[in-house]
């Protein structure tokens, strides 16, 4: 059986050093990178950052866009959504969705890097965040 995990989540990006210097601006520390793909290390998976046409050579696949996919990066603290919204703009991304209450009594905005990737900014009071930043659903 395929174990129930993610090591590494790939984003298909125009240029890997624009798209570098944007999570660095975030205050993102990158690991490896090369012209072609950028890592960043995250709370157990990895985040790379891969040139668009040489994700589409590796696959095989001509990519569509970003649509479809949403990454989304949870607070403990609600206040933290606002303040993650506003350094993604200063950083050079857009706003999707402006932070709102949510119907699953959470709180949540959107923004789009320079590529459009999707992230969903959330506060989710059901879910617990440990020390680390992972995020754990109840059980059940």
């Amino acid at each position: 059986d395929m174990d129930q995990r993610v090591s590494l989540i790939t984003l298909a990006v125009a240029d890997p050093a624009k798209s570098k210097g944007f999570y660095e601006a975030l205050g993102w520390k990158s690991g490896f990178a090369n012209d072609d793909i950028a890592f960043f290390q995250l709370n157990g998976i990895v985040l790379g950052l891969y040139r668009r046409t040489a994700f589409e050579a590796e696959t095989g696949r001509t990519l569509s866009g970003a649509d479809g996919v949403a990454l989304a990066i949870n607070f403990a603290a609600r206040d933290a959504v606002d303040a993650v919204l506003d350094e993604a703009v200063r950083a050079g991304g857009e706003i999707m969705r402006p932070a709102a209450d949510t119907e699953w009594g959470g709180y949540s905005g959107y923004f789009a890097d320079p590529d459009g990737h999707a992230w969903e900014v959330a506060h989710n009071p059901h879910w617990n965040i440990d020390a680390d930043g992972n995020v754990w659903m109840p059980e059940g």
